[in-house]
C-alpha cells in the first residue's frame, strides 16, 4: 500500500454580527464542489501549520487556530490512505481573492454550510464544530519545557540547570507555533529552563515572562492545593480580544494538574507521553475546562504530525 497522504484543514468563523455566528466554505473550480478549505501538508510541516497556511492560501483571510475538531481517514481512487486533520480558526482579518485551488467562497451559517458543502466527512466536521461553538470559548496554552540534558549530569543548582542545543531548537520553533494560538501572555515556572523554552517567544512578543513560583515540581509537591488554584487562575486570564495565556511548567507538575482538571470537569484527556518540548491546548467556557489537545512537539515528526 502506498504511503499515507497528510493533510489538514479547518472550519474558517467569524461573527458577522454580535450573536451572527459564519462559517467559510469554499468552491473548488477543478472538482466542481464545495468544501472545508483543506490541502496537503508541506515536508517538515505539522499539521496544525498546515491547517493555518491551506486555510489563508485557499481563503485569503488570516486566521487564530483554536480546537481540534477531528481527523477524517478515507481513501483516494488510487486506493493511497488519506488522512485530514482539523482545526476551528477564528477569522482575523483579509479577503478571498480566487486563486488556483479556489475560485469563490460563501460565509454561511453552521446550518446553511452543512446543506452546501459536497461531502459528509465536511458536515461531520462541522458538527463537532457546532457542538460547541468556538465564539463561546477561549484557549489556554500549558507547555512543558524544552530539553535541558540530564538533571544527573549538571553540577549546578539545578534550578540554573539551562536548555541543551535540540531545547533551544524546540524554543525557537515555538515562536511561529504558539503564534498560530494567539498567545500574547507568557508565565513560567520559576526555573531557568522554563523560562528559556517561552524566549525566544517573548523576545518576538517584546513582552516579559511572568515568574510562577508556584508551578514549579517542588511547590506541587509541597502544595497541590495552591499550584493547581494558580494555574486555574492563569487559566482564565487571556481571551478573545485580550490574547491567549501560555505558561511552561515541568512534567512532574502538569500531569497531575491536568489529570485533576480533567478529573473534575469530565474531560478526557488525549493520550500523551508529555514529552519535553510538548504543548496542550485547553479550551475553556468561562472558567469550565470543555476539550485538551496535546501536540506532542514543536517539531514534526516523520509523518509530519
Amino acid at each position: 500500500m502506498s504511503s499515507t497522504v497528510w493533510a489538514a484543514g479547518g472550519v474558517l468563523w467569524r461573527t458577522s454580527a454580535p450573536g451572527k455566528l459564519e462559517v467559510a466554505v469554499v468552491h473548488r473550480g477543478r472538482y466542481d464542489d464545495w468544501s472545508l478549505p483543506k490541502g496537503k501538508a508541506h515536508s517538515g510541516e505539522l499539521m496544525v501549520s498546515t491547517a493555518a497556511r491551506e486555510m489563508t492560501e485557499e481563503t485569503g483571510f488570516e486566521c487564530r487556530v483554536g480546537r481540534e475538531l477531528g481527523v477524517m481517514r478515507y481513501a483516494l481512487k488510487s486506493g493511497t490512505p488519506k488522512k485530514v486533520y482539523y482545526w476551528s480558526m477564528e477569522s482575523t482579518g483579509g479577503r478571498f481573492v480566487s486563486n488556483h485551488e479556489t475560485d469563490d467562497i460563501q460565509w454561511l451559517t453552521i446550518a446553511g454550510a452543512q446543506r452546501t458543502v459536497s461531502y459528509d466527512a465536511d458536515r461531520q466536521i462541522l458538527e463537532s464544530f457546532a457542538a460547541q461553538p468556538d465564539p463561546e470559548l477561549h484557549q489556554f496554552i500549558v507547555v512543558r519545557h524544552a530539553k535541558a540534558g540530564r538533571r544527573s549530569r549538571f553540577t549546578g543548582d539545578d534550578t540554573a540547570r539551562p536548555l541543551d542545543a535540540i531545547g533551544q531548537i524546540q524554543a525557537d520553533a515555538m515562536v511561529p507555533l504558539l503564534g498560530l494560538f494567539g498567545v500574547r501572555h507568557l508565565h513560567a515556572a520559576d526555573r531557568l529552563r522554563c523560562v528559556q523554552t517561552l524566549a525566544p517567544l517573548a523576545q518576538e512578543l517584546r513582552t516579559d515572562i511572568v515568574s510562577e513560583p508556584l508551578l514549579t515540581e517542588e511547590a506541587y509537591l509541597a502544595d497541590p492545593d495552591a499550584s493547581y488554584a494558580r494555574l486555574r487562575e492563569l487559566s482564565v486570564t487571556g481571551g478573545r480580544g485580550h490574547g491567549v495565556t501560555a505558561v511552561c511548567s515541568q512534567g512532574r507538575a502538569i500531569a497531575p494538574l491536568l489529570n485533576r482538571w480533567a478529573d473534575e470537569t469530565g474531560v478526557e484527556l488525549p493520550a500523551s507521553r508529555n514529552r519535553k518540548g510538548s504543548i496542550w491546548v485547553l479550551s475553556l467556557h468561562g472558567d469550565r475546562l470543555v476539550q485538551a489537545d496535546h501536540l506532542p512537539s514543536p517539531l514534526p515528526g516523520k509523518s509530519g504530525h
